[in-house]
């Protein structure tokens, strides 16, 4: 069986794309998958790392159910950072005096389900998503699996070493000052860090509500990418959610222009191993193509200084303060210190904390005008566990140097992997840009982290090779999805090839569609958007045309088919064929043949 073992040989199927491939091939059960992050997770034996675990014949059983092998996670076991709600287990945020059993999952992770992917358990954190290091739980601290001595990071401390040490695949954090990010370079993994509001963040146990995101920890890019399309997306459920439609993923730009901080404004706190490996991090990415250009760092770290020096701590008080008035012996020591200074700020402090955010913010817009993206350390060093208990508060503020101001600015982050240092401790960089420029940065960060060649995670698996990037419209061109009788070889699609459109690829929409036979002539479907989840994924093809083309072809669209919006299963957006609700009114619903092409087919077999 090609997934029971992590060595080498069989790494094929240890990221979320492979397993996907092996799955819908057949030459991997999604039941033992399942099972295979079971087994591991009792062979790892290290207890600090899940806070809960789902039951694993309900986890199997649901695996086994799945019959849609186009969902996009399908059958991928997921882990859950501890202040995410899923169904059916505790949410405790690593404070047993705060847990509680949620009616129902979390936005993000019903989207995930939704998707294919399996619910394994509840990772631990820093109490309360409070901390870069990974120390402050009671229930422990996991082990890096890079290595041993050295702090997990946090607050995500369990994800990140869960995907790291091969457990699951992918994992879900949460990333307020860095949480998404510190400890996904010190366990040599992925960690994308998405715009504010891009995932909802319904159902998640709130650290500074104005600044949390949902984050994803995987082994690649590709993958993250693939577990954020799946949760992207408005939600009425998050005053704080934004419709921001995520692009797909494109070709490294022939032109890139990266920033990097002026000569002397980097810190390192005496560690000149990381200043070496940010250095040559930096030519790596000359070596790409990217040009370099040098910014003023001194705004963004004035702005990170606001985080916990100014009245946001405040946002940490309000989630806990009941506990703190009850039960202040309840939370960990250094947590209590933490959050207790946010009782103090006044209305004055706030108000004059936003104006100075204000204008800093208008610093930073001026910054990446002229830049695609800046380049940081994810942190400027590594500790060990005890260097951290000795010194709690300081060291983890340091870890913070380079993140603590990303949602402040709201900005989105992709942590990559990006060099071993020869005292074996990982070393990693950050991409920042403005909001709405996550693939952009996935676009090139996948690039970067397939040219250092660095194994994943921490089991010396060779990375997989670099999948190639979808087929996109050109920049003066339109994509159209058609899902009927405009298939290719299908009775309407000369109406496409006369007016010079390309077929660009087959693909499948997200689980939100009813597909249903309408009486015309010839004959035709019709899709229809239902709730979020609720429905099925629909076979299509992609095609690009001119504006000028699109506009003749919109124009003879007959009703009561017309043209709309459709969501894809990867989460990109295209315009497409979309029915009236009116009109399927007894029309026969055949979703169950998963498109149109095998509803015909079995109709002429018929």
């Amino acid at each position: 069986m090609p997934c029971r073992s992590s060595d080498g040989a069989n790494h094929v199927t240890e990221t979320v794309a492979a397993i996907v491939a092996a799955h819908r091939a057949g030459t991997v059960k999604p039941a033992q998958t399942v099972a295979r992050s079971y087994q591991r997770i009792r062979e790892h034996n290290d207890p600090a790392i899940f806070i809960s675990l789902r039951d694993e014949a309900d986890a199997i059983a649901e695996a086994e159910r799945l019959t849609d092998p186009t969902l996009p996670l399908y059958s991928v076991p997921v882990a859950v950072k501890d202040n995410i709600d899923v169904k059916g287990l505790p949410t405790t945020a690593a404070c047993p005096a705060y847990s509680y059993l949620p009616a129902q999952d979390a936005t993000a992770v019903a989207k995930l389900r939704a998707a294919g992917a399996i619910i394994i358990g509840k990772t631990n954190l820093d109490q309360f998503a409070t901390g870069l290091v990974g120390v402050r739980s009671p229930y422990g601290i996991p082990k890096n699996p890079v290595r041993a001595d050295l702090v997990p990071g946090g607050s995500s401390s369990g994800s990140a070493v869960a995907v790291s040490a091969g457990l699951v695949p992918l994992a879900l954090g949460t990333d307020t000052a860095g949480s998404g990010r510190v400890p996904a370079m010190l366990n040599n993994i992925v960690g994308l860090k998405p715009s504010l509001g891009l995932i909802s963040n319904a159902g998640l146990v709130p650290a500074c509500r104005t600044l949390d995101c949902i984050s994803v920890f995987s082994l690649t890019v590709d993958d993250a990418v693939a577990a954020l399309a799946a949760m992207a997306g408005p939600d009425g459920a998050d005053p704080f959610s934004r419709d921001r439609p995520l692009a797909p993923l494109a070709a490294f730009p022939a032109k890139l222009t990266l920033g990097i901080p002026k000569a002397g404004q980097l810190i390192f706190f005496g560690d000149h191993a990381a200043e070496k490996a940010y250095g040559e991090a930096c030519k790596r990415w000359q070596a790409l193509g990217a040009t370099l250009v040098e910014f003023d760092l001194e705004p963004f770290y004035e702005t990170a200084r606001l985080l916990y020096e100014g009245p946001w701590v405040a946002e940490r008080y309000l989630v806990i303060r009941d506990l703190l008035a009850s039960s202040p012996e309840a939370i960990h020591p250094v947590t209590r210190e933490i959050t207790i200074a946010g009782a103090r700020p006044t209305a004055a402090d706030t108000f004059a904390a936003l104006y100075r955010l204000q204008a800093l913010r208008r610093v930073a817009d001026r910054t990446f005008a002229e830049l695609d993206a800046i380049v940081l350390p994810t942190a400027p060093t590594v500790y060990s566990t005890a260097q951290v208990l000795a010194n709690p508060i300081e060291l983890n503020s340091r870890l913070g140097t380079y993140t603590n101001f990303v949602n402040l600015l709201d900005l989105c982050g992709l942590a990559l992997p990006s060099a071993m240092r020869s005292d074996g401790a990982p070393f990693g960089i950050t991409l920042l840009a403005p909001t709405g420029r996550d693939a952009k940065l996935a676009s090139i960060g996948r690039v970067f982290h397939a040219d250092t060649r660095l194994s994943i995670g921490s089991k010396a698996l060779p990375q997989p090779s670099l999948a190639a990037v979808p087929a996109q419209a050109g920049s003066d061109e339109i994509t159209i999805a058609v899902v009927g009788a405009h298939l290719s070889g299908m009775a309407l699609n000369h109406e496409l090839t006369t007016l010079d459109a390309s077929l660009l690829e087959e693909a499948v929409t997200a689980p939100d569609y009813k597909l249903y036979r309408l009486d015309t002539t010839p004959p035709k479907p019709g899709m229809l958007r239902v709730e979020a989840g609720a429905g099925t994924s629909i076979k299509l093809e992609l095609w690009a045309m001119s504006p000028a083309a699109f506009g003749k072809f919109v124009a003879a669209i007959p009703p009561p088919l017309s043209i709309g919006t459709v969501r894809l299963a990867d989460g990109r957006q295209a315009k497409g064929f979309i029915v009236e609700p009116a009109a399927i009114a007894g029309a026969k619903d055949i979703s169950a043949y998963g498109g149109w092409r095998t509803f015909m087919a079995e109709k002429v077999k018929g």
